[in-house]
């Protein structure tokens, strides 16, 4: 009984370290080409982490150096799905679809001074409920759509980017998952 008992224990012990995997955050991937020659970051590291309910993202703050008198633009998204019931005015589900809504995208317009460029942290909140219903339909106008729980709303992906003006694609990027 208490083996059993020591099994369960790991067993979701296990479960919630996979969990926290699946919901880490990606590592940025930097382009060289797509920044003045020299450009490194300073103080800080480009990352991302997950919010209450891991549904929000916040990407933190940052300095670059090396960056002359370029200007930048960082951006982050993120995507959200869900599953729609669509109900009839006598009360019967009559459709099921996935609906998706996009949060962002979140911007920061950047102007460095003496060099340097400091990036503000981003931070893209779930859509509640009725945001997220209020982009979906359903086959027939008289059916209201709603959402299924579980699961509810799910987070789906998120994408950050830092860019500078007069450069091709951008210098940071980190997608999650």
């Amino acid at each position: 009984m208490k083996r059993l008992g020591f099994i369960a224990a790991l067993a979701m012990m296990l479960m919630a370290f996979l969990a926290s995997v699946a919901l880490a955050a990606g590592a940025p991937v930097f382009n060289p080409a797509a920044a003045p020659n020299g450009t490194n970051v300073r103080t800080g590291a480009p990352s991302c982490s997950f919010g209450p309910g891991a549904l929000d993202v916040t990407c933190s703050s940052y300095e670059l150096s090396g960056v002359g008198n370029t200007n930048a633009t960082a951006s982050l998204a993120a995507q959200y799905s869900a599953t729609i019931d669509c109900r009839n005015n006598g009360g019967n589900v009559v459709a099921v679809k996935t609906g998706t809504f996009t949060a962002g995208p979140v911007t920061a317009q950047l102007s460095p001074k003496n060099g340097r460029l400091a990036v503000p942290s981003l931070t893209v909140h779930a859509p509640t409920p009725a945001e997220f219903l209020a982009q979906q339909t359903c086959p027939n106008p008289n059916w209201t759509p709603e959402i299924r729980t579980p699961p509810g709303i799910q987070f789906v992906s998120s994408t950050y980017t830092l860019s500078f003006a007069g450069f091709n694609g951008a210098f940071i990027t980190i997608i999650d998952p």
